[in-house]
């Protein structure tokens, strides 16, 4: 579930969750997790007093031509971009909203920031990292007004490979706030103007590479929940915008420069992946051949994953099996001296968050070192201080916020099948292990455990036993 797509202009009502049992299950679900709206009133007048104190840099490109693209609505807009010809190559600017000059180090700002770690987006509510007075006016990038940032200029070759980057504070300002689905639909009719047009080329031209490194893009279905204009609420599956994937590519490209200026510095906090046990890819070919599904003896598993149809019962099994090959996502930091791991095996590179800080705390700090080596200026101390407490704040925020979405996710399963207990359902068993099977229904966007046995990828019927709101649960027969 992309966690920003949260509101649908219009479903279809027959097919909608009424809103009060879940809301109540989602405000009860915030209190369980601590998840506080309400920021402290101290933190909370050091963000007011910023907003309207913290002066622009000195640096003027308010005539760089940036854009955002982001899901519908969104306010919090941590990054805007500015795509150009480099005679064969190209030019990047990613401009990325100026946090850490809004937030004093050892503040009470920054102590809040530091105990919320992330932005956690709810169906109803987002509990955000920052109050809005910075993350939805005085620090993000909306249209049309002048902003500091962290301007990223990247060039690239006419393979898109990076050929030089730099990264600098300025002033900014961005002349449009794009979606995803409109930058889609004017790439496919041709109106979009020409820098718009380079995300495409770019994009595509970066996947190849990702791909060349052996780095792999797991097709997960997409479970999105949209709350209708009556207040009901729908679960879709929505399937990925080649735009965002191209979108994501430049987002990729600047934590990949990130980790370069990091590793150089020393001083680091790298966003790390180990690579697949051998026997994990060995365990998910005896699968594909056990489905029937053809995976050549000389093909990587990236390219094999990335060739995977969500449509295709079989395929949808093996997506789901291929999971286990991407375990033990962590933050590695390191001052002085380079750590073992530096590797995020998905994208087969070391890499590093940078381009989120109104969303997710880790990014603040990557900012502050690359813009310090990149203009030759010394590392900040609170900078060294603070990276050895980085890595577990960003575990638990992380566990907090996936257990957020999967508790939200289920109980809205619930409330789209409370009242069809006992009924049989189509469906599609994509997972098997010890607790059962994990089927996927054929017409509704519900995936959930359930009683019996079934080789993973069969086509099967299944009995709903339980819908539960409150305690976000939804089990199955087999038939």
């Amino acid at each position: 579930m992309n966690p920003r797509h949260l509101i649908a202009p219009k479903a279809d009502p027959k097919a909608g969750a009424d809103a009060g049992p879940l809301e109540r299950a989602f405000e009860t679900l915030r209190e369980q997790l601590d998840l506080s709206l309400d920021y402290p009133q101290a933190a909370l007048t050091e963000a007011e007093q910023a907003a309207t104190a913290v002066p622009l840099p000195d640096r003027d490109e308010t005539a760089v031509p940036f854009f955002t693209i982001d899901p519908f609505g969104s306010m919090d807009l941590d990054q805007a971009m500015c795509l150009e010809r480099d005679g064969d190559g190209y030019r990047v600017r990613y401009a990325i909203a100026d946090v850490p000059a809004y937030v004093s180090p050892g503040g009470q700002l920054d102590a809040e920031t530091r105990r919320r770690g992330q932005t956690i987006y709810l169906p109803d509510v987002r509990v955000p990292l920052h109050p809005k007075v910075l993350s939805e006016d005085a620090v993000s990038l909306l249209p049309d007004q002048d902003r500091s940032a962290y301007v990223w200029d990247i060039r690239l070759s006419s393979l898109g490979e990076t050929t030089s980057s730099e990264v600098y504070r300025a002033r900014v300002r961005s002349t449009a706030r794009l979606d995803y689905e409109h930058v889609q639909q004017q790439l496919d009719d041709g109106s979009a103007p020409g820098g718009l047009k380079l995300l495409r080329e770019i994009g595509q031209l970066r996947v190849a590479l990702e791909a060349k490194r052996g780095g792999a893009n797991l097709p997960m279905p997409e479970q999105e929940i949209s709350k209708a204009e009556d207040g009901s609420y729908h679960l879709t599956f929505r399937p990925q915008l080649p735009a965002e994937e191209w979108n994501a590519q430049i987002s990729l490209l600047t934590g990949l420069a990130a980790a370069v200026f990091l590793v150089q510095a020393m001083v680091v906090i790298l966003r790390t992946l180990p690579a697949p046990e051998q026997n994990a890819i060995v365990r998910l070919r005896r699968q594909a051949k056990a489905l029937g599904v053809a995976w050549p003896g000389d093909q990587e598993y990236g390219d094999f994953i990335r060739g995977l149809d969500r449509s295709d019962p079989k395929h949808l099994a093996l997506v789901h099996d291929a999971t286990s090959l991407f375990r033990g996502a962590g933050y590695t930091p390191f001052d002085g001296q380079q750590p073992e791991e530096t590797i995020q095996a998905a994208v087969a590179a070391p890499y590093a968050h940078v381009t989120a800080p109104l969303r997710r705390l880790v990014d603040r700090f990557g900012l502050v070192v690359c813009e310090a080596v990149s203009q030759g200026a010394p590392v900040p101390d609170w900078v060294r201080t603070a990276l050895p407490t980085l890595p577990e704040i960003m575990r638990t925020t992380d566990q907090k916020a996936s257990q957020a979405e999967h508790a939200c996710t289920d109980a809205v399963e619930a409330a789209l099948l409370v009242h069809r207990v006992g009924e049989t359902f189509a469906a599609y068993v994509v997972d098997t292990d010890e607790k059962g099977l994990t089927v996927q229904l054929v017409d509704l966007a519900v995936t959930a455990k359930a009683d019996g046995r079934a080789e993973a990828g069969a086509e099967v019927r299944v009995k709903l036993t339980e819908a539960n709101i409150e305690e976000h649960r939804v089990r199955f027969d087999l038939v």
